[in-house]
């Protein structure tokens, strides 16, 4: 009865609710609804955030180097120019002389050579660069100063220009390399590598050791390089860790090979040639200054029907270099190279020395007299070096102080004098030192220091160059020099040996003593000194004088013994008494 009420309730209730107008339907007693246009956007808002978020996040997490690789690779640009012709570049010519011209180079690089102010061929470009542009592999014997850089990268450019490849490169996959044993010369090469390559599109890279490890491993890595030249050691390095590969080379330079074989590089080289292909499917060329046993056997070893090519070491010192020897003992030997410095007026020297601490040692003696100069010798760290390097050949530096590190590989124009200060002991120092000026033709001056131990280094350079050196006596107003201009503070700094400057302490201001500059209580080697008597040593160091605690004890004879208040006091433990075994009776006893 009460379901068939509610049922009847209900069926009224909806036929008022039909009769009833929208209007007076109360819309407070409805529930609320959610706009069905309101509710799509939120969630459109919210997906789109999301997926903005999600994007964000992958950005940020996706490598940089994956950016890089997913590009393709662009080649090198050549530097732009305006359009020349070969016409521009006329030579007329001359009986006896080559001209580039004979050689049907590309025009990118007749530009390059325009461009140096080359016109005709060396002797050992004249009669080497006809059979490697045709393929074939060559060994020389020649000199830095010769050409033989231009030689090679001559051949290694045309050849790579006139068989381009196809196609994308990979990196890391050289096709033509060089090595070269010192950091020095590979940087000289490179730079002649650009010169000569500006007009083209080929990459160059260079890896040594000594600096910039992450920067070479980088380039390695993410660009494709056409051209490489490298040290042994660090090209090494990096083929061990597989971001090299030497597969795909199709010409490789060797060069200064007797310098490799002195240094020991020739296990590093064998290594490195046995990853490229077969000397059969490569071209190969080979350089030395000299011609012994052994470097004619890594010749044979690594080149195939080679062509020889020898530029002797006299024809190159007589043509281009006057030399010249003094005879002068140790003690007049700088005031003869002060004169010579000072009265010729010369801008630009390159002055070699046997060892280290004589490349200081004159350097300081140098700057006493203020005349500018620096040092490259090996303790320098490599980047000081090139920056040397350039600030002499920009004419920033009048003296340079070097050893042999610097005898090879490096050009400089318009340098017209070396100075031998001692003479080297091996004679093809001797040549590579005097090549440093006179080169490609150029005219140059050797002077040369023979003193009481020099001088029997003659005999074996004379021999050596199979002609005799014109030595004579220097008058006796060069050999005298008055007292140097006295110093300022700052000069004296500058002067100073920085190897000194460590062994005093650097920052901390310690003396070779051992005392500090700042401060009472320092120890010094003798013994702990009382009050401030630390300061009055440290300012009797600096003015040459002697304390007076320490001049009584001379007069005496006998040695001042520190006082008992002096002496330091030793911490002494409290003994532990030792307890008597029972059951060892002699221990009681």
């Amino acid at each position: 009865m009460f379901n068939k009420l509610i049922k009847f309730v209900r069926t009224v209730l909806n036929v008022d609710k039909s009769d009833e107008k929208p209007r007076s339907v109360d819309p407070r007693k409805q529930p609320r609804k959610p706009s069905p246009r309101r509710r799509p956007e939120q969630n459109e808002t919210s997906t789109a955030s999301a997926s903005r978020d999600q994007e964000r996040r992958s950005r940020k997490r996706r490598p940089a180097r994956n950016r890089d690789q997913d590009k393709p690779e662009k080649p090198a640009k050549a530097k732009t120019a305006k359009e020349w012709h070969i016409s521009e570049f006329k030579v007329p010519p001359a009986e006896g002389k080559k001209r580039f011209h004979d050689l049907n180079l590309p025009d990118s690089i007749m530009h390059a050579i325009a461009d140096q102010g080359f016109q005709y061929c060396t002797p050992i470009q004249a009669e080497i660069l006809e059979s490697t542009l045709a393929g074939r592999d060559a060994s020389g014997q020649a000199q830095t100063g010769t050409g033989k850089t231009a030689a090679f990268l001559i051949t290694i450019f045309t050849r790579l220009l006139r068989d381009p490849v196809q196609g994308k490169r990979e990196r890391g996959k050289p096709r033509a390399l060089i090595l070269a044993p010192t950091r020095e010369l590979v940087l000289q090469i490179a730079k002649d590598a650009e010169g000569l390559g500006k007009y083209t599109d080929l990459r160059i890279q260079t890896i040594f050791g000594g600096m910039d490890y992450r920067k070479q491993k980088t380039q390695v890595e993410e660009r494709v390089a056409d051209v490489i030249v490298a040290t042994p050691g660090r090209l090494l390095d990096f083929l061990g860790q597989r971001i090299l590969k030497l597969d795909e080379v199709e010409i490789m330079v060797i060069d200064e090979a007797d310098r490799m074989l002195d240094m020991g590089f020739i296990p590093d080289v064998r290594k490195i040639i046995r990853q490229t292909p077969p000397k059969e499917k490569r071209q190969t060329l080979f350089f030395s200054a000299t011609l012994t046993d052994d470097v004619e056997r890594l010749s044979q070893s690594w080149t195939r029907e080679a062509v020889i090519v020898e530029i002797e070491p006299e024809r190159v010192a007589a043509e281009s270099v006057e030399q010249v020897v003094y005879i002068v003992t140790t003690d007049k030997k700088f005031a003869l190279l002060y004169n010579i410095i000072t009265r010729r007026n010369l801008e630009r020297v390159l002055i070699f020395c046997n060892r280290r601490d004589e490349t200081r040692k004159l350097t300081n003696k140098l700057r006493r007299y203020n005349i500018g100069c620096e040092i490259l010798s090996g303790d320098i760290p490599q980047r000081k070096r090139v920056r040397t390097l350039d600030d002499f050949k920009a004419g920033k530096i009048r003296v340079l102080v070097a050893t042999d590190v610097a005898g090879r590989g490096i050009h400089i124009e318009d340098m017209d004098h070396v100075i031998n200060y001692t003479l080297p002991s091996d004679p093809e120092d001797y040549v590579h030192r005097i090549g440093r000026t006179g080169r490609a033709g150029a005219s140059g001056t050797s002077i040369s220091f023979a003193c009481e131990e020099g001088g029997f280094q003659l005999p074996a350079i004379i021999d050596f160059l199979g002609h005799e050196l014109p030595c004579t006596q220097p008058e006796e107003e060069w050999l005298k020099i008055g007292p140097p201009p006295p110093l300022s503070e700052n000069d004296q700094e500058q002067i100073a040996d920085p190897r000194d400057r460590s062994r005093s302490g650097g920052r901390s201001g310690r003396s070779r003593s051992g005392g500090r500059h700042s401060g009472s209580g320092g120890r010094s080697r003798s013994g702990r000194s009382g009050g401030g008597s630390s300061h009055r040593s440290s300012s009797s160091e600096q003015t040459g004088d002697q304390p007076a605690a320490a001049s009584a004890p001379a007069e005496s004879g006998k040695a001042e013994k520190p006082d008992a208040a002096d002496k330091p006091k030793k911490s002494r433990r409290p003994r532990r008494k030792r307890k008597k075994s029972e059951n060892n009776p002699e221990e009681s006893k």
